[in-house]
């Protein structure tokens, strides 16, 4: 009976954990670029009661065994890194990736983190940054009195200066992919970082090898489906309630034990 009780306190655990995760996928449904992700299990190890060939006879073979699991544990939590809704903005600024790359920004302890939020930003030395200022890599300026800005599908950047028709070449925003994605470690902000999991991230220009082009005045949005979400939470929180009320059913079946004597 115990065997019962800790087997659904495994399984009450499990599914709190795939409800903290859910709700972090809701909290972020109007996060730009946030990408949603999922909580895996893995059925633990078996007790073996009975072998399948413990009870032979004449000749004969007992074709299974007798096996109690003990429960289920979470082993990774996977995220999809599906394309999430592309919206218009209008802001020449905000950058949207229709492909699998990401932007390589730059953090102050110089080493790198990789986002797919487009919504940049101009400093106050004219450099393009992150909502939060981190610089883009490799590091793009705009000259001074900048009026307009243009970013190819490409990742061309030009700039028109005040008093001048012409644009004038500034730079080129290059994407990267990692062979897996989904091994990429969440920094916050809308950043990840490279894991051994991920990869070394593969460097090329937005267009080529799938990398997706630059969409200039729009953005993605999350890529979370909000009907899919409450689904997965009330089936989480009947899985939940299931689990309690084994543990109670194993609590009454112990009661009934101790009061055989009585």
């Amino acid at each position: 009976m115990l065997r019962s009780l800790k087997t659904a306190a495994l399984g009450m655990s499990a599914q709190q954990l795939n409800v903290d995760n859910i709700a972090n996928n809701l909290a972020n449904v109007n996060t730009t670029g946030f990408k949603k992700s999922s909580v895996e299990f893995q059925d633990l190890l078996y007790e073996n009661i009975e072998s399948g060939d413990a009870s032979k006879k004449d000749g004969m073979e007992k074709p299974a065994s007798i096996q109690i699991g003990l429960g289920n544990k979470p082993v990774s939590t996977f995220r999809s890194f599906s394309q999430g809704n592309i919206e218009e903005t209008g802001n020449p600024l905000d950058l949207a990736i229709d492909g699998k790359g990401f932007i390589q920004v730059q953090q102050p302890d110089k080493t790198f983190a990789y986002t797919r939020d487009g919504s940049l930003k101009i400093n106050s030395s004219g450099e393009i940054v992150t909502g939060t200022g981190l610089k883009l890599f490799p590091e793009i300026n705009l000259p001074e009195n900048t009026s307009s800005i243009n970013v190819s599908l490409d990742g061309v950047v030009s700039a028109v200066v005040d008093g001048q028709v012409q644009s004038i070449e500034v730079g080129q925003i290059e994407l990267v992919s990692f062979v897996n994605p989904a091994g990429l470690k969440g920094l916050g902000g809308n950043l990840y970082g490279e894991t051994e999991a991920s990869g070394q991230p593969l460097f090329g220009t937005p267009g080529e090898d799938g990398l997706g082009q630059l969409n200039q005045g729009y953005l993605e949005k999350s890529n979370v489906d909000v009907v899919t979400e409450m689904i997965n939470l009330v089936s989480a929180q009947r899985a939940y309630e299931v689990n309690s009320k084994t543990i109670k059913t194993a609590d009454e079946l112990l009661s009934m034990t101790n009061n055989l004597k009585r």
